[in-house]
């Protein structure tokens, strides 16, 4: 099972933090953020991952290298212009399912202490989304989780968490250019063919100046 981490961002509310430096490198307790999301995919036995990357992306390159230093093999896919989310995605599908298998999914600007390993095998029909309480900043939230394990867009909401496992299913009839990926899980949703998880573990967005000081926080109480 193949791991792919969307690091494409242009970080644009972490000025002039990210003005020089790609946000995954943004650096969290002397650690740039993105180094998380590796040691959290090594461990968990996930070695092939595909990094997508466009402003200052080469930067990310040389940072990270062929993944040798935490036991994985890294692919990038150099975007230019950002293909948003579900476009990023698209592009390098044939490099995360070979046979329709499906592949895990993980926003580079979050922080988080959940275990990827209980993603491995997992095969859902279309995506399995993993959510999450609510922050303040999404108090509406996005999706509900129903008793039969089902995401719905009725009920009580929790908040996508950026962690998904998707397959090519999701991506079907789909054409290469910018698209979000929200607008395809939405659609799965209706049809009733996306499984849920609520995670109550620590899990922070890291999308602004004051939540990259929260990150900060949390590494410095929990190392």
């Amino acid at each position: 099972m193949k791991a792919m981490i969307l690091a494409a961002g242009l970080g644009t509310r972490l000025r002039p933090l990210t003005l020089k430096t790609p946000k995954p490198l943004v650096l969290i307790n002397g650690k740039a953020l993105i180094e998380y999301h590796i040691e959290n995919l090594s461990k968990a036995g996930f070695t092939d991952i595909v990094i997508n990357h466009a402003w200052l992306g080469e930067q990310i390159e040389v940072a990270l290298g062929d993944g040798a230093k935490w036991g994985v093999n890294i692919i990038y896919s150099s975007e230019g212009e950002p293909l948003e989310t579900g476009g990023g995605i698209y592009r390098v599908l044939s490099k995360l399912s070979n046979a329709g298998e499906a592949f895990v999914v993980v926003n580079g600007d979050i922080l988080t202490d959940f275990d990827f390993s209980s993603l491995r095998g997992l095969e859902p029909d279309v995506a399995h989304l993993i959510l999450v309480d609510n922050p303040e900043h999404n108090p509406e939230g996005d999706f509900s989780c129903m008793p039969d394990g089902l995401v719905d867009m009725q009920g009580d909401k929790y908040t996508f968490s950026g962690i998904s496992v998707l397959t090519p299913k999701l991506f079907a009839g789909c054409v290469e250019n910018a698209f979000p990926l929200g607008r395809l899980l939405k659609s799965a949703i209706v049809k009733r063919e996306v499984s849920g998880a609520v995670y109550d573990g620590s899990w922070i967005d890291v999308g602004t100046h004051e939540r990259l000081e929260q990150a900060e926080n949390y590494i410095k109480e929990n190392t």
